[in-house]
């Protein structure tokens, strides 16, 4: 009998995990809503991200060893939906709390304005990669688990979908996106898409770290790169 009531109550624990997880990527906010109506100030997005520049750099490249992603180029809408679910609480990130408040960035059409400027930034053409190059068997495995579990939603070539909030994920730092999917799939992002909490629970380490390493070869479109990796934003040189 008392293995039955654990059991039971596992599974009710589950169910709201699952529950909270949906109503956190599905619940449309006032902030997010109004954000994406705007629209943007070119000028006040290169004041706001001054901001975000104290982490992400001033090119909004992040950092390789995955404490802070790329930024540049990503989706608006999936810009101001984390940044409305990291303001509302939906999102637990206490690194950016203080520093996506209203009191320091402003409101909505400042959520709207500095999005759209970093969707517009360059990306990094030089990402942090995984261990396993092109062609190697750990290369080829992690392609296979992408291609059977990744593509409805990121798309072949890593793309994403901005419609849909699915983030673009082809130059993305793989320390970085090591990290956010064992969050994932362990429930520990609150504001994860709980169909991709599905589609990944049963990943071992190893299966993780293939795909993702996969991920991060994935070439990104010349025309949405910088010219070198030494290149400097012009709005704060």
């Amino acid at each position: 009998m008392k293995i039955r009531i654990v059991s039971s109550m596992a599974g009710i624990a589950a169910t709201l995990l699952l529950s909270s997880q949906a109503l956190a990527w599905l619940e449309h906010t006032g902030e997010r809503d109004e954000a994406l109506k705007l629209k943007p100030d070119h000028e006040n997005g290169i004041e706001v991200f001054e901001v975000c520049a104290a982490c992400h750099l001033t090119e909004g490249w992040g950092s390789k060893d995955g404490t802070f992603p790329q930024i540049a180029g990503q989706h608006q809408s999936v810009l101001i939906k984390q940044l409305a679910d990291i303001r509302e609480g939906n999102r637990d990130n206490p690194t950016m709390y203080p520093f996506a408040k209203p009191e320091s960035i402003g409101g909505p059409q400042a959520m709207a304005d500095v999005t759209a400027y970093i969707s517009k930034l360059p990306m990094n053409p030089d990402n942090g990669k995984g261990p396993w190059k092109p062609g190697t068997p750990e290369w080829k495995e992690g392609q296979q688990l992408f291609k059977d579990n990744c593509v409805k939603c990121h798309g072949e070539h890593g793309e994403g979908n901005a419609e849909k909030f699915y983030p673009k994920i082809q130059g993305q730092h793989y320390l970085y996106m090591v990290r956010q999917f064992q969050w994932i799939r362990d429930g520990k992002r609150r504001n994860a898409n709980p169909d991709m909490v599905k589609q990944i629970k049963s990943f071992t380490n190893d299966q993780m770290k293939k795909v993702i390493n996969y991920v991060s070869w994935i070439p990104v479109p010349k025309e949405d790169l910088a010219p070198s990796p030494d290149w400097v934003n012009p709005d704060y040189d």
